[in-house]
């Protein structure tokens, strides 16, 4: 075991520190949002004018200090700035900035590590839902850590992980952009390729006046509803007071707080929590097949996901079961669609929520099924690649998320 050396947080780094910005500034803003859960990277910014919150610069560290977000794991790595740019983003983020012999990023993993995030989950004050840790406490504990020289090497070595996880995540996203581009560009503008192998709409394919869609469309398509798509089914949820409800090799039972945890990601294979078969029938709760897709009905409408094995829901869904020959890219294309009309039939005071007999009747165009299956045949290697690296991140995450302890208190040292 490589020898652990004592310090005191505030000798790592500084808390927020002073940077000269002027009042009315425009910025750029990083909100809470803008942090995944588990990520290191930050997702984007916003331009705001600066009238209170934290400072920060490239190499810096955000860590959410509120409740659940802490909990969550809300800790990015600052690196979206320019030379000498400041930002400032939520009064929610503790600001930490590496003092002389830490290095950054070592910092960052660090205040990812199991040992820091109890020491600031231990320091958190205030009323339930709204607590926050206390900074002055947190700067006073003692923390281990690995010599100087080490620090570097393991930062370096779950960066190459990070670094990775990065990567497939930009390739994933732009083979989701090309597949949503050609669903659009068959079913919204209609440039399917017509038996010459032309774009249908631009060589002068015929086409029909809906008046239910209030639309033209190809003269062999017709007017549909969400329902034609296949079997939408909801979800419900066991007695979580009993433990027995749930297993850890039980059915994958999804809420929508999975999916919001999911976010970046079009397949899902697990949830937060599995059920038992005594959850399942103390619940009424149907098992749905691998190749459903999911649509969360409220609070938020919208997330959306593929399950990549049988699972069950919460009652926050409405999961559509292939059931009426439409394949699964094409019902998980078309809902997307139309989800800004989804979103306009729901309805609520609380919260908005679209039930199962109104969003069966959501207006669509239908395609023949050959030119649906065609479709799909088409971006069938986008999707399967999709997949692929979506799983090779989740291993790549696990293998960080072990990793990580084991280096910080020097039970695996870097050679």
């Amino acid at each position: 075991m490589s020898r652990l050396i004592s310090k005191r947080i505030d000798e790592l780094a500084f808390f927020n520190p002073s940077e000269k910005v002027v009042e009315g500034q425009t910025l750029k803003k990083i909100p809470m949002e803008n942090l995944n859960i588990w990520s290191r990277k930050i997702t984007g910014f916003v331009l705001g004018e600066y009238k209170s919150g934290s400072k920060f610069r490239n190499n810096d560290v955000l860590v959410a200090k509120i409740t659940p977000c802490l909990e969550n794991g809300k800790t990015a790595y600052v690196d979206i700035l320019d030379e000498n740019e400041v930002a400032f983003g939520s009064t929610e983020f503790i600001v930490l900035r590496p003092k002389e012999g830490i290095d950054s990023n070592f910092l960052y993993y660090l205040a990812i590590s199991p040992t820091f995030r109890k020491r600031a989950i231990s320091c958190m004050e205030g009323t339930s839902g709204r607590k926050r840790v206390n900074e002055s406490t947190l700067k006073l504990y003692d923390i281990l850590l690995p010599q100087e020289k080490q620090q570097k090497k393991i930062a370096n070595v779950l960066l190459a992980l990070d670094k990775k996880i990065e990567l497939n995540n930009r390739i994933n996203a732009e083979l989701e952009a090309m597949a949503k581009t050609l669903y659009d560009y068959w079913f919204v503008q209609f440039d399917f390729p017509n038996e010459e192998g032309k774009p249908y709409k631009s060589s002068g394919g015929k086409m029909v006046y809906n008046t239910t869609l209030k639309r033209e469309i190809p003269v062999m398509f017709s007017e549909g509803v969400l329902d034609n798509l296949g079997q939408i089914v909801g979800g419900s949820t066991p007695d979580t007071k009993d433990s027995d409800n749930f297993c850890i090799k039980g059915v994958p039972w999804i809420t929508p707080n999975d999916l919001s945890n999911n976010q970046g990601n079009k397949y899902i294979s697990k949830g937060e929590k599995n059920v038992s078969d005594k959850g399942i029938k103390s619940a009424s709760l149907k098992k749905y097949p691998l190749g459903t897709v999911l649509l969360t009905s409220r609070a938020p409408i919208g997330y959306m996901a593929i399950a990549r094995k049988e699972f069950t829901t919460n009652q926050g869904f409405k999961s559509f079961i292939l059931n009426k020959g439409y394949p699964t890219d094409f019902v998980y294309y078309t809902i997307k669609n139309s989800l800004s009309i989804i979103i306009q039939f729901a309805s609520g005071s609380t919260f908005k929520e679209i039930s199962t007999t109104v969003l069966k009747t959501v207006p669509i165009v239908l395609p023949p099924l050959h030119i649906v299956k065609d479709f799909t045949n088409e971006i069938y290697s986008l999707t399967k690649k999709q997949n692929i690296l979506e799983q090779e991140c989740s291993e790549l995450r696990n293998l960080r998320d072990w990793l990580l302890p084991m280096l910080m208190n020097g039970q695996v040292t870097v050679k």
